[in-house]
């Protein structure tokens, strides 16, 4: 299944921030059987299903946290799609200076481009003024 990594990073970070503070629910959420990709496979097929684009972050997490909670679920077919989360993404110092490292060896790629690619200036058709010395 080809879902936004972030997506599931943010169901997961939900279900097991709910388990460290609901110890009824950490028993439901260690079920053996259940894993996060069939839990963002069944939540993909419920929102396939209901026809709507958007959703609250109530509403998918309730999904997620009645996958866990029902035995006998049909997960469905994995679907190959793009989803977007509308929160803030808090990178890692270390993610920080990878980005900026990356950012910093594309200028210096663009940079070394244009400069390969410029064309030699045209020199003019036999008109050559060449001033002559006498010395």
């Amino acid at each position: 299944m080809d879902t936004t990594a972030h997506f599931k990073r943010t169901i997961q970070a939900y279900l097991s921030q709910r388990a460290a503070e609901d110890t009824l629910f950490t028993a439901i959420y260690n079920k053996a059987g259940k894993n996060i990709d069939d839990c963002v496979t069944y939540i993909l097929n419920e929102v396939q299903k209901s026809g709507c684009n958007g959703f609250t972050d109530g509403e998918i997490y309730s999904m997620a946290v009645h996958y866990y909670i029902e035995d006998d679920i049909e997960v469905g077919k994995p679907i190959n799609a793009r989803v977007v989360v509308n929160h803030t993404v808090e990178l890692t110092p270390e993610e920080k200076e990878e980005a900026r490292r990356q950012a910093v060896q594309r200028v210096q790629n663009e940079a070394y481009q244009r400069i390969t690619q410029r064309k030699p200036a045209k020199k003019e058709n036999g008109n050559t003024n060449v001033q002559m010395s006498l010395f």
